[in-house]
């Protein structure tokens, strides 16, 4: 008898699961990001450390074989992170500018560390399901992201999603310490406002 095809759905992903799919999960942040293979090692002890830190949770989405699309995860940002630390020297930077937020921004957050859908599962609401599910489980007053620059290009699909979802600029043209890119650092109040159209909720 042949086995019933699975439907496509958001999961929580626990730590242990997280560790078995972790394979996968590389692959989509590599091919997304489009950055070399060669990323994934270095990134697989990264992702693994992360999630022993407080309030860390993950969720992913398969499709109808089984295979992990998309992946998101965060936890608890605070003092001694290395994220946190950067922020704060960009914020205290740009103390006193013009449109400068204060470095209380840095309390009671969740931060997005990872949030990726393979390129040909994007455009269909997954990342949308996969931001709605963290933010609804972060316990925490805010959630905070950084992000890539867009330069002259129009937003991608990244930087319009969390625009939908109301996050404001937070710091822009941040240059992280090692990474010559300039990033954008977003941020809002949780919770998110429900969706006219409720995602499925993690199984």
């Amino acid at each position: 008898m042949t086995a019933a095809p699975s439907r496509a759905r958001l999961v929580g992903l626990g730590r242990g699961e997280f560790a078995d799919r972790l394979g996968e999960a590389i692959d989509v942040y590599v091919t997304a990001m489009g950055y070399p293979r060669s990323t994934a090692r270095q990134r697989r002890s990264l992702w693994l450390e992360h999630s022993y830190r407080p309030g860390w949770r993950s969720v992913g989405w398969l499709d109808e074989q089984d295979r992990l699309t998309g992946v998101g995860y965060g936890y608890w940002g605070g003092p001694g992170q290395w994220w946190f630390e950067e922020v704060r020297r960009g914020l205290r930077a740009r103390r006193g500018e013009p449109g400068a937020v204060s470095v209380d921004w840095l309390t009671d957050y969740f931060e997005l560390t990872e949030l990726h859908v393979h390129p040909q599962a994007q455009g269909s609401g997954i990342g949308e399901s996969l931001l709605r599910a963290l933010a609804r489980d972060a316990t925490r007053a805010r959630m905070l992201l950084s992000t890539p620059e867009y330069g002259r290009a129009a937003p991608g699909r990244a930087w319009r999603l969390y625009r939908r979802a109301g996050f404001v600029d937070v710091l822009r043209e941040h240059l992280f310490t090692g990474d010559p890119r300039p990033f954008a650092v977003l941020g809002r109040e949780l919770p998110l406002l429900p969706t006219r159209h409720p995602t499925h909720a993690p199984e």
